[in-house]
């Protein structure tokens, strides 16, 4: 026996929530999502995330009518640029070394805009201007800085949180200890999935079916074969259960990887600077996005054998954080430790840094800090010295260079270290020098794999592997299993901003199949 649906989503998150909203708002009358997790899983690596949303737009007045949390008054405070189509383009394009499908940017560039609008007005997603993690306070104004200024209010719980509230308004079902297991043809089109559900079997029928199950990041045995030996010891940053499935019931219908399994290293991942004490196989549904430690920008990283390995001001967080982690993970007992001095300490976010968050290494001189460190995993403490040392003194020599040049945060400052450094602080670069000294242990986190299925631009279609790119009828995918898009690294807030774009495309599509 088995049941008729007119789309079946595959995945409870972000992406797979919106497609399964634009499936009804384009006429599908019955429609499931299903999710091997249990109901207290829900939402995917969506409620991980700080919910934060890059988009085109045209400037403060652009947004406002959007976001909750802006008086008039407020407003009046807020310095925003615009925020065009070729500058989203170009950070995407520019951070994959241009390995990204131009064709796949551009559907996610264009109809970013009116996807946001979508969430708020559609969807019911709380949109509120970003302060707490995209904006300083210089002189009085706030500044927005990196191109991502929106995000949903209680970060990734309250988006998924907003999601799964409209599921319920529109009568959407979505079962949970559901796993897709095997896709259903019928005429050369996927036609269902047999899915397993308490220790049985059940055959679900559709026109349609909607893949939105994340990476593999949560797999050890898969980060090994397909990214290497050392993301087995990755710290997994969200949800226990993206550990593949999509691409294995995918490739068993003809689908095309993107890039090649071969390639998956290449193409990498989303890893971050993640708590040393937070747990290894997956996140904390309570602090969520709290274990990032995004601070770096402010300070120095240093490794287990006290030096410097990368470029803490080399662009905006924004553009760094994803791939900072792979750096950390290279490092002995893929550990960092970032290092602050008590004129940035205040700029830390409270959200990460919080005494209730993460365990903090004080000491009243560097030598003491040192000292402090040695119990905790630093193996030369007259390296580490060393170190700083030689970063404040290059520092002194650049500032007296260029003593017009002056501290801000919120645009690349040129405040660097000098030409002897061979590995430089490229902006907002301070000596290590106002005691009492704050030390904290990072880690990397993996959220999300990049390599994935190849689509279909306008319709998130799954692409055959086969000649003429033809599509496997009847499949779409979303989110994090879209392949093509990211490479290497990525700038913030572009990954749910793309999982709303294709969620949209993909419902629409699967109305469309269904006779709507």
């Amino acid at each position: 026996m088995s049941i008729l649906y007119d789309c079946i989503v595959v995945g409870s998150g972000h992406a797979g929530s919106s497609a399964a909203l634009s499936a009804v708002q384009h006429g599908c009358q019955k429609v499931l999502v299903i999710d091997k997790c249990p109901r207290e899983w829900a939402g995917g690596n969506g409620c991980f995330t700080a919910a934060a949303y890059r988009t085109v737009h045209d400037g403060l007045q652009d947004l406002l009518p959007i976001v909750s949390n802006i008086s008039p008054e407020k407003a009046e405070t807020i310095d925003m640029l615009p925020y065009t189509k070729s500058d989203f383009t170009q950070d995407v394009m520019r951070l994959s070394d241009n390995r990204s499908d131009p064709e796949i940017v551009k559907a996610v560039v264009d109809e970013s805009r009116e996807a946001i609008q979508w969430l708020k007005d559609y969807v019911g997603v709380p949109f509120i201007l970003s302060f707490h993690r995209q904006a300083y306070e210089i002189n009085g104004r706030q500044k927005f800085w990196g191109g991502m200024v929106l995000s949903a209010d209680d970060g990734g719980k309250g988006l998924i949180a907003a999601h799964h509230r409209a599921l319920e308004r529109h009568g959407i079902e979505v079962w949970y200890d559901c796993q897709a297991i095997e896709l259903l043809e019928q005429d050369g089109a996927v036609a269902g999935v047999i899915a397993r559900q308490d220790g049985g079997l059940i055959e679900l029928r559709s026109r349609s079916v909607i893949l939105a199950t994340g990476g593999f990041e949560a797999s050890q045995d898969l980060r090994r074969k397909y990214l290497g030996e050392v993301w087995e010891s990755a710290r997994v940053r969200g949800t226990p259960y993206n550990t593949g499935d999509g691409l294995t019931l995918a490739q068993k219908v003809g689908a095309l990887i993107k890039p090649p399994l071969s390639a998956f290293s290449e193409a990498g991942c989303h890893s971050t600077c993640w708590d040393y004490n937070a747990p290894l196989s997956h996140g904390d549904r309570i602090l969520s996005n709290q274990y990032t430690k995004s601070g770096y920008p402010l300070g120095v990283m240093v490794n287990s054998a006290g030096k410097r390995f990368v470029d803490e001001g080399e662009d905006f967080r924004n553009y760094t954080y994803a791939k900072f982690g792979k750096r950390i993970l290279e490092q002995e007992g893929g550990m960092a430790i970032q290092v602050y001095d008590s004129k940035v300490i205040s700029w830390l976010r409270k959200e990460e840094y919080g005494d209730d968050v993460v365990e903090k290494i004080w000491g009243d001189t560097l030598e003491e800090l040192a000292d402090k460190l040695t119990e905790k995993g630093l193996k030369d403490k007259t390296q580490f010295l060393h170190t700083v040392h030689t970063f404040n003194e290059s520092i002194r020599v650049h500032q007296a260079e260029h003593p017009n040049l002056k501290w801000n945060p919120s645009v690349k400052d040129g405040l660097s270290t000098d030409a002897s450094m061979i590995l430089p602080k490229s902006n907002w670069a301070l000596p290590i020098n106002v005691p009492p000294f704050l030390a904290v242990r990072v880690a990397c986190g993996i959220t999300f794999t990049f390599g994935g299925l190849a689509i279909e631009p306008e319709t998130a279609g799954v692409v055959k592997d086969a000649p003429g790119k033809k599509v496997v009828k009847g499949l779409f995918c979303t989110g994090e299993l879209v392949g093509g898009l990211f490479y290497g690294n990525y700038p913030g807030g572009s990954g749910l901003t793309a999982g709303a774009v294709f969620g949209r495309k993909a419902g629409r599509e699967a109305a469309k199949l269904a006779g709507y």
